[in-house]
């Protein structure tokens, strides 16, 4: 993938020299998929689950801090989840079965249980997906992919992705910056008249930019393979370091299903 400048996507890679920074990708990834199953593997009903899903949590928190992930970077990635979140919420309003009181509210048992499950494995596997983000460069991820012989067409399907959101993030922004240099606020109806023509200008923008990065990409010798130097063999000790996160998980789990 052409080098290019840092943008919306590259700029979710955080640089350190942790133990989690220096992990394989495709360790990492292994890992953190294993890891997203385990937890999703969590019956919502056991009465035991809760403890589980907190276990899983302080996993993954306990990851983060030793690769330096701040809690902030954290909750940022969590914005992706909104969605699972209402519709999480508006479950014990619609779902069927026995009711509860709770704050003067007629709620479903079945609907809170269903709810509270979805939304606690979405916030783990989320923050588990972050973590990988903020500690891999993403284009070391898609060798990782590459490595793990994922097919070559979805791994130049999402190497394009990645790199015209950035192209296209990067005219944005550009075009933000020059809109309100001339006075431009997007306060009011009458905005619309001025951010329509815009859009369509993004689009023009961001076309010719993306010809120009293939262009680029082909004088370099790009032939529909991602450029990779030498490949390093994997450390032995990386994989047991990697899989330790949903071998722990998988532990409580079972742990769970013993005890509970």
């Amino acid at each position: 993938m052409a080098a290019g400048p840092a943008g919306a996507l590259s700029a979710r890679y955080i640089a350190g020299s942790s133990p989690v920074h220096r992990l394989a990708p495709q360790a990492k990834l292994v890992a953190v998929l294993a890891f997203a199953l385990v937890v999703v593997a969590t019956p919502v009903h056991a009465p035991w689950a809760p403890a589980v899903y907190t276990a899983d949590l302080l996993l993954v928190l306990g990851v983060a801090a030793v690769a330096g992930v701040a809690p902030g970077r954290l909750a940022r990635g969590l914005v992706v989840e909104i969605p699972f979140v209402a519709f999480a919420v508006l479950l014990p309003f619609v779902a069927r079965g026995p009711r509860v009181e709770v704050l003067g509210l007629s709620l479903s048992e079945n609907g809170l249980a269903t709810g509270g499950g979805i939304l606690a494995k979405a916030t783990i596997a989320v923050l588990a997906a972050t973590v990988l983000a903020a500690t891999t460069e993403p284009r070391e991820l898609l060798h990782g992919l590459e490595r793990l012989r994922l097919p070559q067409l979805l791994v130049q399907i999402l190497m394009f992705m990645i790199r015209y959101a950035d192209v296209v993030g990067g005219e944005l922004q550009r075009m933000r910056v020059a809109r309100e240099s001339r006075g431009f606020r997007g306060r009011h109806l009458g905005a619309l008249r001025v951010l329509g023509p815009a859009a369509g200008a993004l689009f023009v923008r961001s076309y010719e930019r993306g010809e120009r990065v293939h262009l680029a990409m082909l004088s370099r010798g790009y032939d529909g393979r991602l450029p990779q130097g030498p490949r390093r063999a994997v450390p032995a000790t990386q994989w047991p370091t990697a899989l330790s996160l949903p071998a722990s998980a998988a532990a409580v789990l079972g742990a769970g299903f013993l005890l509970g």
